[in-house]
């Protein structure tokens, strides 16, 4: 297939002010290799180097604070030691001529307190426990504890923590971030009427309880430029914390896509269905999202080659995320456009450990 003739799926685009080559992303992937203090080890250079080809890298998961860290052995950019890291990561996705940027993270209710500052506990918008798990130093796993719900006046500290984090993600070189307001985490926890029993100015009607949310990203684009921030969404994901969905999530989701429609983001990202699980396409009007949104838009969830280059050529999504397919082919991109069989990731290797199962699959 001539490069004339390649599906648009696999053409260089703009999202935002950041150039791309082309409309596959990498998905964020937690793979939990990190130290304690949040510090990658030079394993991560490697792993993100191999897959650089993807037009635009969105980091796995990454801790705006030591109170947002919520699994053992994920990575924070909050400290000179961890930006230093990341430095050495953008540099080598740089120098391999990809795009990546930084997915920040707050897990709320989904920590436990042996992971928080002086055995703490979670905060979340309403003190309301979260089923599940988390994985703890230990190598144990279990269900996060009880969270206490934030005051009013704890607010903009949080705020700071989310531009403090923004910019230590400039010092570490990455082309901007993506702010995670999906999977049932902080933001997502104030979004869902099912986990915010807030009666203050943060909860209550949709306006209130996607407040906190648009005051993250606005406080974030202040930092970046908003051209340079994309928001992850997860309408109908109720993977993490046993977390029920809003009671109206097409009214609550188009109201915050129209919101931050208005702040001139680089791109919206939904996971579109249930992560880990089939695409959700037919129990959620995505296309109606996009267009409330009205911008650059990502696409995630189970899609395969043939779902992909549709999406593209249909207008629907800008780009389209993959996320295990990653883990094993770290060159997706290249086996994408030839229409060639991709390896099947490990799961025994997902999370932990060293070089196997993470910088060890072999490209084509």
């Amino acid at each position: 297939m001539s490069t004339n003739t390649l599906p648009n799926l696999f053409s260089p685009l703009k999202i935002g002010a950041i150039d791309v080559a082309n409309g596959i992303a990498m998905a964020p992937l937690t793979r939990s290799r990190a130290d304690m203090d949040g510090v990658h080890s030079p394993l991560a250079v490697e792993y993100y180097r191999q897959r650089a080809s993807a037009g635009l890298i969105i980091s796995e998961a990454t801790n705006i604070s030591r109170e947002g860290r919520g699994y053992a052995f994920t990575p924070g950019i909050y400290t000179p030691a961890q930006v230093a890291a990341w430095r050495l990561i953008t540099d080598a996705v740089h120098q391999a001529g990809g795009k990546i940027v930084c997915q920040l993270w707050h897990v709320g209710r989904m920590s436990h307190v042996s992971l928080q500052e002086n055995g703490a506990a979670p905060v979340a918008p309403s003190a309301i426990q979260a089923g599940e798990q988390v994985f703890l130093e230990s190598q144990t796993v279990e269900r996060p504890s009880p969270p206490r719900a934030l005051e009013t006046d704890e607010i903009p500290r949080i705020l700071d923590d989310y531009r403090h984090a923004a910019r230590c993600a400039q010092e570490a070189g990455f082309d901007g971030v993506e702010i995670h307001a999906a999977n049932c985490y902080l933001l997502e926890q104030f979004i869902r009427d099912s986990t915010n029993q807030r009666t203050d100015r943060y909860g209550g009607p949709v306006e209130n309880r996607t407040r906190f949310p648009i005051e993250v990203v606005s406080a974030v684009a202040e930092v970046w430029g908003a051209d340079r921030v994309g928001v992850r969404l997860s309408p109908i994901t109720r993977a993490v914390g046993d977390t029920p969905l809003d009671s109206d999530p097409q009214g609550t989701y188009f109201y915050l896509a129209e919101q931050l429609g208005k702040l001139g983001l680089a791109y919206l990202h939904c996971v579109e269905g249930q992560t880990r699980g089939d695409n959700g396409a037919a129990d959620f009007n995505f296309k109606r999202l996009h267009a409330k949104f009205g911008g650059r838009y990502i696409a995630n969830n189970s899609y395969d080659r043939d779902m992909a280059i549709e999406a593209a050529a249909s207008g629907h999504a800008d780009m389209v995320a993959f996320g295990r397919p990653f883990i094993a082919n770290p060159d997706l991109v290249e086996r994408l456009r030839r229409n060639m069989p991709l390896a099947q990731p490990q799961a025994a290797t997902f999370y932990g450990g060293g070089a196997e199962g993470y910088t060890d699959y072999p490209a084509l």
